[in-house]
């Protein structure tokens, strides 16, 4: 009886060590999103965003912005290939998967000062 005892205290004790060698279980439960920027007159909104990993992002030019704008990304994380869409405005959309945890910042190249946004991936 003891040795049927202490194999299963042994397994249990396995068992509650075993999320602290695999790593984070927070890490593996977050799922890729889905996002929408409002791409508006001389601002994005949000204009900070945090998301997970592998979360697509999907800027949307909305009625309200008559002029035209653009989304550059001038830094993010290493590796991350940097891009910018054509100029559009009301009607126009653009969506981008972002592979890489960091930090990445936008900015509409017409309007530089005015229209800026970051968005963080954990």
């Amino acid at each position: 009886m003891r040795r049927v005892v202490a194999i299963a205290l042994a397994g249990a004790v396995a068992l509650a060590a075993a999320p602290a060698l695999a790593g984070s279980p927070r890490a593996a439960v977050r799922k890729p999103q889905k996002k929408k920027v409002d791409v508006v007159d001389n601002y994005y909104n949000p204009k900070k965003l945090t998301v997970n990993l592998r979360s697509k992002i999907t800027w949307v030019w909305t009625d309200e912005s008559a002029d035209v704008h653009d989304v550059k990304l001038v830094s993010g994380p290493k590796g991350f290939k940097k891009f910018q869409t054509e100029p559009g405005s009301a009607g126009f959309t653009y969506s981008k998967t972002l592979t890489k945890p960091g930090t990445y910042k936008f900015i509409c190249t017409v309007h530089p000062a005015l229209m800026r946004m970051t968005v963080r991936v954990i």
